[in-house]
């Protein structure tokens, strides 16, 4: 069975990557963060290729246990932790380091002691103010932590950027003023630098880096691409022309009209939508590939089709391959393009979407 519309993954590209985060930070140890299914790439596809990682990172449990009853053995970490007792097991069955953020899971380690945990990370907030332990209480979480019998290692204490991407913001230099403050006695090993932290703000790689966006090939950048970070695109989302109409000077194409014919031109129908994952609001000259060629987008996107401009492209096909970003198109240019982010594109990607 042929597919309209494929996602192909490739697996150099992710390696590729991961060779660019250690140049960029030679010193420090890699968490991946391969969370929301692989950003959208398949979480088994990119644990395996992101393997020579120094640890995995994840959201949720149900990720962790996918990936070890799947054969994963790199080390996993779950970066919200558990959210009740009943996961505590899961712990030592699985083998899983957990980021310890809130109170409620200190005392719900503390209940338990019973049980043996492999290890844990303390998270604290130094103005980010989603998860993580104020500042002030972080002396006192490693203490509380170090009296719980059946952690087997209190790994390390880090702290998330609000504004990394944000080169002249000086959030990021408080932030880190802050976690160097509080954690300059504590003998375990820190973690700061998400992906705009590793190429923007050395002094914060630390012992760890948690790298995410960049491993796939984009960058956390809005004023450059991938590319030009040395970075390549894991992610190619291709379809193919389906349908071609000859259209008469004046004549309306797709819903409610918006894209009008200023001459006579070919315009062909492409089997994608946002149905698949692709934006519906995108405005005008949004770039596409059709046999390699750019062209763009005109009129609405709708739920399974988009159609653009053919003039450029000769002697065009049914069955033409379409890119819609990837290879040769950015993702970050989509994006901006619909008014949104890289992140919630590739990790939009429906299910309907064939893997390759």
């Amino acid at each position: 069975m042929s597919h309209c519309v494929v996602a192909h993954i490739d697996l150099d590209a992710l390696q590729h990557n991961l060779k660019k985060v250690r140049e960029y930070a030679p010193k420090t140890n890699v968490l991946a963060m391969i969370k929301a299914n692989g950003y959208g790439h398949g979480l088994l596809t990119v644990a395996s290729a992101l393997d020579e990682a120094d640890a995995l990172g994840v959201a949720r449990m149900h990720e962790a246990v996918q990936l070890r009853k799947a054969g994963v053995k790199t080390p996993i970490v779950l970066m919200e932790g558990f959210i009740d007792a009943e996961e505590l097991p899961l712990l030592a069955e699985y083998d899983l380091g957990t980021v310890i953020h809130s109170e409620y899971q200190l005392k719900f380690l503390e209940e338990a002691d019973s049980f043996h945990y492999p290890y844990v990370w303390i998270k604290v907030n130094t103005g980010m103010n989603r998860l993580g332990f104020p500042a002030e209480t972080l002396s006192d979480v490693y203490q509380r932590l170090q009296n719980i019998k059946g952690i087997q290692q209190i790994k390390g204490v880090m702290t998330h950027f609000a504004s990394a991407d944000e080169i002249d913001n000086p959030a990021t230099s408080e932030q880190i003023y802050l976690f160097d403050e509080i954690t300059k006695d504590m003998p375990i090993e820190k973690s700061l630098a998400n992906s705009a932290g590793i190429i923007a703000w050395t002094g914060a790689q630390a012992d760890w880096v948690r790298p995410g966006i960049m491993l796939y090939g984009v960058s956390p950048f809005a004023d450059k691409t991938g590319e030009q970070l040395g970075l390549k695109p894991a992610m190619t989302l291709k379809s193919q022309i389906i349908a071609m109409n000859h259209c008469k000077k004046g004549d309306k194409v797709g819903y409610n009209g918006i894209y009008q014919c200023d001459e006579d031109m070919p315009v062909g129908v492409v089997a994608i939508g946002y149905g698949d994952g692709y934006p519906r609001y995108l405005r005008e000259k949004t770039p596409v590939l059709v046999n390699g060629i750019e062209t763009e987008v005109i009129g609405r996107v709708s739920m399974d089709m988009i159609t653009v401009d053919l003039r450029p492209i000769k002697n065009t096909a049914i069955g033409d391959p379409v890119i819609l970003w990837g290879k040769g198109l950015p993702v970050e240019c989509i994006a901006q393009a619909a008014h949104t982010s890289p992140y919630e594109l590739l990790t939009g990607v429906t299910s309907r979407i064939v893997y390759l």
